[in-house]
């Protein structure tokens, strides 16, 4: 007989993770399934050695779920988001532009935690609530739908019902497709390394963003490693370029990251492992279809500019909750999903559509174009009214469920 779950979420990433904690902490029994267990330790083959910066907004929601107790020991505060133009003759900073969150009142932007970490952490919560089975290696592999529940059909052979199907499954997602909901595709050509490095000089919490062509260079603060400062890095490049970067050897890779980083930090050690992936802008035609909501990559990817990519799912996730407990007898209902939809897919496209311009701009060659960059730089940091708009609308000041 099959099995039935208030809500099945497809996809065990930090976005399914956290949906299945803060659904579990909520009281719905939830079953969560990822084909690849997660991989909860720094050294381990496969772990994801990106960063996510949490913002403000985000934190409320962490604490939610049960979660922010167990991540804050692990954090590193935000409080400058420093913009650095390199785009001159040579890779040396010649303007350089801090926005502070003492401008928007005492708490930092935000906090910066490792992938791999988040993972370790909501698993054990997930342990911790006897309402949500978490399945690591298995998929869903099929999916029918129809007015009163889905049936979903999983990788190891049984099938389950449920009211609410959340695809959470990444950029290529199994459910989405099943669901047939269309996605448009932007490709730049870029990719991106990521990595953690110790350097001698603090990073007294300023994530740093360095523009000279090909795509940002972005430092973000991290805790101390070994008693040395640290921080997390994202190096987007031309793809032949970030391929090249990622095959050099160790003391010829750090000779390029110091001159790339401006030497903002001194040297530049590599700490961990390289990791390389595709950059493109995507966004789902609709968040939601019949007893199926998207969110995350599943609806949306953004290039890594300004912490706005698991901000944005967390934003979906936000509005998902919020109208699920309002409508606990069936939360997959028709009106649930359609206005899920309104409450998000419009925030969605203009933050894809403001972070693909930035990405653009920060990806020119031509110096006359670097320098019109530059210029634009000191105009938006000039105006005290204009920069503050800037770091509200980064947080997401401009609508209830923007991250």
């Amino acid at each position: 007989m099959d099995q039935h779950f208030d809500i099945v979420i497809s996809g065990g990433g930090p976005a399914g993770l956290t949906a299945a904690c803060l659904f579990g902490t909520e009281g719905f029994r939830v079953l969560c399934v990822d084909p690849a267990p997660p991989v909860t330790e720094e050294g381990a083959a496969g772990a994801d050695m990106r960063t996510t910066a949490y913002l403000q907004p985000a934190r409320a929601l962490l604490e939610d779920a049960g979660l922010w107790p167990a991540l804050a020991p692990h954090a590193a505060p935000l409080r400058i988001m420093r913009i650095v133009d390199a785009g001159g003759a040579e890779p040396v900073a010649r303007q350089v532009r801090d926005f502070d969150s003492a401008e928007l009142g005492g708490a930092p932007f935000g906090w910066n935690l490792q992938n791999w970490l988040l993972r370790r952490e909501m698993v054990a919560r997930i342990e911790a609530l006897p309402n949500v089975d978490f399945r690591p290696g298995c998929a869903t592999v099929s999916l029918f739908t129809r007015t009163a529940e889905a049936r979903v059909g999983l990788s190891d052979g049984s099938r389950v019902r449920t009211k609410l199907v959340i695809a959470a499954d990444g950029r290529g997602s199994p459910m989405r497709e099943a669901a047939g909901i269309g996605m448009k595709v932007t490709r730049y050509g870029q990719k991106a390394l990521a990595f953690a490095v110790t350097h001698p000089i603090p990073h007294e919490n300023v994530s740093t963003e360095i523009h000279r062509s090909g795509g940002p260079f972005t430092l973000v603060p991290l805790p101390d490693r070994d008693g040395r400062p640290s921080s997390a890095v994202v190096w987007m490049e031309d793809g032949p370029e970030a391929v090249r970067l990622a095959g050099l050897e160790t003391g010829a890779f750090e000779a390029a990251l110091f001159e790339r980083s401006c030497g903002i930090l001194g040297p530049l050690k590599l700490e961990t492992p390289r990791a390389v992936w595709p950059i493109v802008t995507q966004v789902a035609e609709r968040m939601a279809g019949e007893r199926v909501a998207l969110m995350a990559e599943a609806a949306h990817v953004v290039p890594p500019i300004g912490a706005q990519g698991l901000n944005m799912s967390l934003g979906d996730l936000r509005a998902l909750r919020d109208l699920v407990v309002a409508h606990r007898d069936d939360p997959g209902a028709a009106a649930v999903l359609e206005s899920y939809h309104a409450a998000r897919h419009r925030e969605v496209v203009i933050r894809a559509t403001g972070i693909d311009a930035l990405n653009r701009a920060s990806q020119v060659h031509a110096r006359p174009l670097r320098d019109l960059r530059a210029a634009g730089l000191a105009a938006l940091y000039g105006s005290a009214p204009v920069r503050k708009m800037l770091m509200q609308m980064g947080l997401g000041a401009r609508g209830a469920d923007a991250v």
